[in-house]
């Protein structure tokens, strides 16, 4: 990940804000047959397809060979070269000299530490005697609630997560003897989760290496991203191309500095994708910080969001922890609360959340990210109506607490006089959640007041797990009683139905 937002791309891909309200030419949009690879074909493609307006939440997770140290950040390849940095000064006492006996390569390859410990990122299936099981990542997914999820498939630092002929410096000739990215895909499908991977490998060969010195080695070349450009860019359509055809993704997310691969490279590759995706007929999606636009692409806001409603479909990218997008040691959590909140809050303004997990480099996911993961899905396994394949209103919401406005925006624990709109895609329900509880048992919902908001046509509201509420409105708003004995300090969420559309808010 990056420590700054990235900047666009003046080429006809490109990042910066969304405006504009891009719902209705998304609906009426007839993408290609056959996309070519030019901007003009591949911006007929649907950004954001049914299904992942529907997802709403998904779970990725920084984990490889810089996993090991446990230490800094992912930027721990980067920063172990830089004379003086706190990682380099690590890795000295640790492990030995980055430009001398150990530099980044002997986490693939295996090396002692100065302690005498044999040192390698090299995960063990638990059905090998280890700690890794991707069946019970699987599991835990699905029961914080997400639909969709899988892995970094290449970070900065080069190494593939996959079965790679495309690159020697791979999970299944180095590291683990694994396939990573079959694991997950075979695990993830089995329990109805989208699968989606994410490449950052722009960065590799544009800056992340900037402190390792010239190799003469071709591989290490590749590795430390000092080949040619051609040759990198190569390297990185290769790449995608592998992906795409190995494990048929669903979703392929793209970190910062695209716009560095040139126009061409990046047009094959996405017509490339869009063209696989009608052979497998199915939907796919591809989000992106830089190089690519949002008539085919979904725009990422990272570490944050907006703070209204925002068109076309958006997607926000955090992380599970402030400090780190990887495991480290004594690296600090968000709770549970503040991320289903944040969830909550991008739903509400036309958004979803990719949020990121930092396993331990044997496979093991901590009890604390365990926690958080779980506190999320005690709240959506009763309240996902209110959630899953909605739709934002007219109005995301009430309230007090900003969340998520603009970029590294920290996730918080919202209170019980914030509430968030949705909608159900016939728009005859609507949705107001609450962000806690209140203390009164009786939700008074502001914007739905009189006389700004007409209830003649109201049939029913109804407690999300429970049944019908009693209530009135007035002039300080619409008043619905909630049963006391299903206070939940994380929020609730009732349905208000009516007989035709919802109402106009005056």
């Amino acid at each position: 990940m990056t420590d700054a937002a990235s900047g666009g791309d003046a080429s006809g891909g490109g990042g910066g804000a969304i405006v504009g309200d891009g719902g209705a030419a998304d609906a009426n949009r007839i993408p290609a047959t056959t996309y070519k690879e030019t901007w003009a074909s591949v911006d007929t493609h649907p950004p954001a397809p049914e299904w992942f307006q529907d997802a709403k939440f998904g779970l990725w997770y920084h984990w490889g060979a810089f996993s090991v140290a446990a230490y800094g950040s992912e930027w721990y390849p980067r920063n172990m070269f830089h004379s003086g940095s706190p990682e380099y000064n690590h890795h000295l006492a640790t492990f030995g000299d980055p430009y001398g006996n150990w530099p980044y390569h002997n986490f693939l390859n295996g090396a002692n530490d100065k302690a005498g410990t044999f040192t390698k990122f090299a995960p063990k299936l638990k059905s090998d005697g280890g700690n890794f099981d991707p069946n019970e990542w699987a599991q835990l997914f699905l029961d914080a609630g997400a639909k969709m999820a899988g892995p970094v498939a290449e970070h900065h630092d080069g190494f593939s997560m996959w079965k790679s002929t495309c690159n020697e410096w791979n999970s299944v000739s180095k590291g683990p003897g694994l396939d990573l990215a079959a694991q997950f895909a075979a695990a993830y499908r089995a329990k109805g989760l989208k699968f989606l991977v994410s490449t950052h490998t722009a960065y590799n060969f544009t800056g992340y290496y900037q402190y390792v010195p010239a190799q003469t080695d071709p591989s290490l070349k590749k590795l430390y991203g000092q080949m040619a450009k051609a040759d990198e860019e190569q390297l990185w359509l290769c790449e995608q191309k592998e992906l795409i055809d190995l494990y048929q993704p669903d979703y392929m997310w793209h970190d910062f500095n695209v716009p560095q691969i040139s126009e061409a490279t990046r047009l094959a590759y996405l017509a490339y994708y869009y063209n696989r995706g009608i052979d497998w007929g199915k939907e796919v999606v591809v989000s992106f910080n830089d190089g690519f636009n949002k008539n085919g692409e979904v725009q990422q806001v990272e570490r944050g969001g907006y703070a209204d409603i925002t068109n076309p479909f958006w997607l926000c990218e955090d992380s599970i922890s402030q400090t780190t997008w990887c495991y480290t040691q004594g690296m600090s959590y968000y709770s549970g609360k503040a991320l289903l909140h944040s969830l909550i809050d991008r739903v509400s303004k036309n958004g979803a959340l990719l949020l990121n997990i930092a396993p331990m480099a044997d496979g093991t996911i901590p009890q604390a990210q365990k926690d958080a993961l779980l506190t999320m899905g005690s709240w959506l396994k009763p309240n996902g109506e209110a959630i899953y394949a909605t739709r934002a209103w007219v109005k995301f919401g009430e309230g007090p607490t900003k969340l998520g406005t603009g970029g590294f925006s920290t996730p918080v624990e919202a209170t019980a006089q914030d509430i968030r709109f949705t909608r159900n895609k016939a728009n005859t329900a609507l949705y107001a959640i609450g962000l806690g509880w209140p203390g009164s048992n009786q939700a008074v919902i502001t914007t739905l007041k009189s006389p700004a908001f007409d209830t003649s046509t109201i049939t029913d509201v109804t407690f999300i797990g429970g049944g019908s509420c009693t209530w009135t409105q007035d002039a300080t708003g619409l008043k619905v009683n909630l049963p006391a004995q299903q206070a939940n300090n994380l929020g609730y969420a009732v349905k208000i139905s009516f007989s035709a559309t919802i109402p106009k808010l005056n």
